[in-house]
């Protein structure tokens, strides 16, 4: 199942719902994202880039996308996440939202090298761990996933091309 090809010159998503970006500066951190649409080594993509800094209890930069437009998208059917990445060596990670999580700090989360050429990764559901949370991540009611860059002083920049579904 495609979630986002980057068929849209827009950050409007395949699914139809808009990629959006945040930064730690919602609790009063320094970080600062750009969001932007981008085509490099002959790819389209959506682009996370920025410094996140650690200074004042800071250390994230983040773009989200709801997985719905009605709410909720059930993935119970399927293995994981599929990515065609690009980016510059650094590790970051994929952050979903469920209705199980009620916090903004709760998540699910897995990580992934984005090395300096187009790649894909595959990243199943199994690699998610709950992060401030107990409930098991319930694949059925999946609200939103983030490509964030946290819990280090570094710039931030990375590419997404592709997002899906497998099997």
């Amino acid at each position: 199942m495609i979630i986002d090809d980057r068929s849209q010159a827009t950050t409007m998503s395949s699914i139809g719902t808009k990629w959006r970006g945040f930064s730690d500066r919602v609790m009063g951190g320094i970080s600062e994202e750009t969001v932007s649409l981008e085509e490099t080594q002959g790819r389209r993509c959506i682009r996370l880039s920025g410094d996140v800094k650690l200074d004042n209890n800071g250390g994230f930069i983040q773009m989200a996308l709801d997985l719905s437009p009605e709410g909720f998208l059930d993935a119970s059917k399927y293995t994981g996440f599929r990515l065609l990445v690009r980016g510059n060596g650094e590790t970051y990670g994929i952050h979903l939202r469920t209705m199980d999580t009620k916090l903004p700090w709760q998540s699910y989360r897995a990580r992934f090298a984005a090395e300096d050429h187009w790649h894909e990764i595959h990243l199943p559901f199994t690699d998610f761990a709950p992060y401030r949370l107990k409930a098991p991540l319930d694949t059925s009611r999946l609200r939103r996933l983030g490509v964030v860059a946290i819990g280090r002083a570094f710039n931030a920049d990375v590419c997404v091309a592709e997002i899906g579904l497998y099997r």
